[in-house]
C-alpha cells in the first residue's frame, strides 16, 4: 500500500512538471511588450512600463528604401517607448539613417517618453561580427539620450562567435532573445538557454503571447538577465 502510494505521488508530480512546461504565457504577469500593427490593444497595455512599437521597416528590395508600419504617430506619453524598426537588409543608403533619426524625433515631438531604437533583424549566428559593425556605424550618428537595442536569435548563445558576441557586447544597450517563430514557441529551447553565460551582455527573454514557456533553472541568477519582453497577438491560440 505504502509503494502504491508513493508511485501515485510520483505520478502526480510528473504530471505536475510536464503542466508547468506546458504553460501558456499568460500577459497577466508581465510589464513589457512588442506591439507591432495591426494587434488589437489589450487590457495589459494599460499597466505596461515598456513598450516597444513597430515604427517602420527597412525593405531588401531595391531601391532600399524605410516603409511606415503605423498609420500616426503614437501619443503615449505615460509610458516609456521603443522605437522598433524590422530590417530586412543592412544596405542602408545614408537617408535610411535621416529618416529613422527623424521619425525618433516625431514620435518625441509628440510628447512620448522616447527611450529607445531597437533594431529587429535575424542576423546570422556566423555574421555577428559584421552586424556589430553596422550597429557601430548606428549608434554613431544615434542622439546620446536614445538606448540602442537589437533583436537576437536563441543559436547566438550556442554558436555565435566570440568575437562578434563581444562587440555586440560594446556596441547595443540590451538584446532580447526570442523564443519563438512566427507566432510559436520554438520547441527546445531550454537547451539553448542553458547557454546564455555565453552572453556577456544585458539581455531580455522574448516571449509569444500564449505561447509555451517554462523558465529555465538559474535564468533569473544569472547577472545580465534584465527580464522578459512579450510579443502581443490577436489571437491567443496556442
Amino acid at each position: 500500500m505504502l509503494r502504491l502510494a508513493w508511485a501515485l505521488v510520483v505520478f502526480l508530480a510528473a504530471i505536475g512538471r510536464v503542466a508547468a512546461a506546458e504553460a501558456p504565457v499568460d500577459i497577466g504577469r508581465y510589464h513589457s511588450f512588442w506591439l507591432w500593427a495591426g494587434v488589437k490593444t489589450q487590457p495589459a497595455l494599460a499597466r505596461a512600463r515598456e513598450l516597444y512599437l513597430l515604427g517602420s521597416e527597412v525593405g531588401a528590395r531595391e531601391p532600399v528604401r524605410l516603409l511606415s508600419r503605423r498609420s500616426a504617430v503614437p501619443r503615449l506619453p505615460d509610458t516609456p517607448l521603443w522605437l522598433v524598426v524590422r530590417v530586412d537588409t543592412l544596405a542602408w543608403p545614408p537617408e535610411i539613417y535621416t529618416q529613422v533619426l527623424a521619425q525618433l524625433g516625431r514620435w518625441r515631438a509628440a510628447g512620448n517618453r522616447v527611450i529607445g531604437l531597437q533594431i529587429d533583424f535575424d542576423a546570422r549566428t556566423r555574421h555577428l561580427e559584421s552586424y556589430a559593425s553596422f550597429l557601430a556605424g548606428l549608434r554613431r550618428q544615434l542622439p546620446a539620450e536614445y538606448r540602442l537595442g537589437i533583436t537576437g536569435l536563441m543559436d547566438w548563445s550556442s554558436n555565435g562567435d566570440p568575437k562578434g558576441l563581444e562587440a555586440l557586447g560594446g556596441t547595443v544597450d540590451e538584446v532580447i532573445i526570442q523564443t519563438y517563430q512566427g507566432r510559436r514557441t520554438i520547441p527546445g529551447y531550454s537547451a539553448y538557454l542553458s547557454r546564455l553565460s555565453r552572453l556577456q551582455m544585458p539581455f531580455r527573454i522574448g516571449l509569444v503571447q500564449a505561447g509555451d514557456w517554462q523558465e529555465p533553472p538559474g535564468l533569473t541568477d544569472n547577472p545580465w538577465f534584465r527580464g522578459y519582453v512579450v510579443f502581443l497577438q490577436n489571437s491567443a491560440r496556442r
